[in-house]
C-alpha cells in the first residue's frame, strides 16, 4: 500500500491564484508567487505544494516554461509537486466567477483533456519521484459521476503510456466531497490515490463567503457552537476510508481551510481538531492556501497563530 509519508505528499500548501483563479497577466504570474515564497514555505514543515493550474495557462506561449519553473523551485528547495487541473475547456467547479460548461458532453473537449494529460505526462512522466497529477478540480454534479469515471480511467491509461509510476490523484462529485469517494471506480493500479477535499462545517469554515448562495454571508458562527470534533469528521471520512481500505489505496486531502472571516483563535482550533483525525488515519492533505484568496495561510493577520497552526496541518 502507498505511504504517502514516504512519497512526500503527506502534508502540504496550495499556491492557489498564481495560475488558476487569476487574470491570467504576465504581471501578476511574474509577481504572485517567486522563488521568495517557496524559501518561506520550506521552513514551515511541509514536503509538497498542491499548483492549481487552468488550461488557459496552457495555451500560453511560455505556459509549461512556467510550470517548468515552478517544479525547479519545488526541488531547489526541496519540495515535491502536486500539478491540480483545476479548470478545463469546457468545465470549471466555480460557476460564480467563471463559466464553462460541455465538457461531460462533449467529445472535443474530453480529447483536449487527453491532450493536456498527455503532455504533462511526456514532460513530467519521468520526475515520477517528486511530481504527481490531479486529473480534475472538484467535480460538481451527481449526474457527471458516470461519465467522470470513464473519462478518469481513459486519461489514466494515456498517462500511463508516458508515465507508468507517477501517483495520480481522482476526486468524486459534490467538489470532492469526502462522502462521494465510494462512488469511484476501483483505481486504475497501484498508484492511484483517492482524493477528497473537506471544508466542513461550510457554514463554518466559509462564514461571511461572497461567491456561493450555499451561504448567508451575515451569519456568523464561533467554533465552541459548531459541534466540530474530531467524532464529527471520522464520521464524514468514514466511508471514503471503507472505500480506500477496500480497494488497498490511500486519502488525500487536496484542500482544506478557514476563511479570513474566523478570528484566527477558532482557525487554529478547527485545523487542531482536523489534523488529529488525518494523523490517525493517515491521510495526506494540502492546505488552501498559503497566500489571498480569503483563506491565506501567510496573511499577516495569523502572525499571532500560525507557527501553532503550521504544527497542526
Amino acid at each position: 500500500m502507498l505511504n504517502l509519508e514516504q512519497k512526500g505528499f503527506y502534508k502540504g500548501v496550495n499556491l492557489g491564484g498564481w495560475f488558476s483563479q487569476c487574470d491570467y497577466s504576465p504581471e501578476k504570474m511574474d509577481s504572485f508567487i517567486t522563488e521568495q515564497d517557496f524559501k518561506i514555505i520550506s521552513t514551515w514543515g511541509v514536503d509538497h505544494v498542491r499548483i492549481p493550474i487552468d488550461y488557459n495557462i496552457l495555451e500560453r506561449e511560455d505556459g509549461f516554461a512556467r510550470i517548468d519553473n515552478a517544479i525547479a523551485m519545488c526541488e531547489a528547495y526541496g519540495l515535491h509537486t502536486v500539478l491540480d487541473l483545476h479548470k478545463t475547456e469546457g468545465f470549471s467547479f466555480d460557476n460564480y466567477a467563471e463559466y464553462e460548461t460541455g465538457f461531460f458532453e462533449n467529445k472535443i473537449y474530453q480529447e483536449h483533456f487527453y491532450n493536456i494529460w498527455e503532455s504533462f505526462a511526456k514532460r513530467y512522466g519521468k520526475k515520477s519521484q517528486q511530481v504527481a497529477f490531479e486529473l480534475l478540480n472538484e467535480v460538481t454534479d451527481a449526474c457527471y459521476l458516470p461519465v467522470w469515471n470513464q473519462v478518469a480511467d481513459t486519461c489514466i491509461k494515456r498517462i500511463r503510456k508516458f508515465a507508468p509510476d507517477v501517483l495520480i490523484l481522482v476526486g468524486s462529485y459534490e467538489n470532492n466531497s469526502p462522502e462521494t469517494v465510494e462512488y469511484l471506480n476501483p483505481p486504475y493500479d497501484d498508484n492511484i490515490i483517492y482524493n477528497m477535499h473537506c471544508y466542513e462545517p461550510l457554514k463554518f469554515t466559509h462564514q461571511g463567503a461572497y461567491w456561493t448562495d450555499k451561504i448567508n454571508p451575515d451569519e456568523r458562527f464561533c467554533f465552541e457552537k459548531s459541534n466540530i470534533t474530531e467524532n464529527y469528521f471520522e464520521q464524514l471520512f468514514a466511508s471514503a476510508i471503507a472505500k480506500a481500505q477496500k480497494h488497498h489505496t490511500v486519502l488525500y486531502c487536496g484542500e482544506y481551510g478557514v476563511i479570513d472571516r474566523v478570528n484566527p483563535e477558532d482557525i487554529l482550533k478547527w485545523f487542531q481538531v482536523i489534523h488529529r483525525v488525518f494523523e490517525t488515519y493517515k491521510i495526506g492533505r494540502c492546505a488552501w492556501n498559503y497566500k489571498a484568496l480569503d483563506f491565506g495561510l501567510s496573511d499577516a493577520r495569523l502572525n499571532h497563530v500560525r507557527e501553532e497552526i503550521l504544527k497542526n496541518l
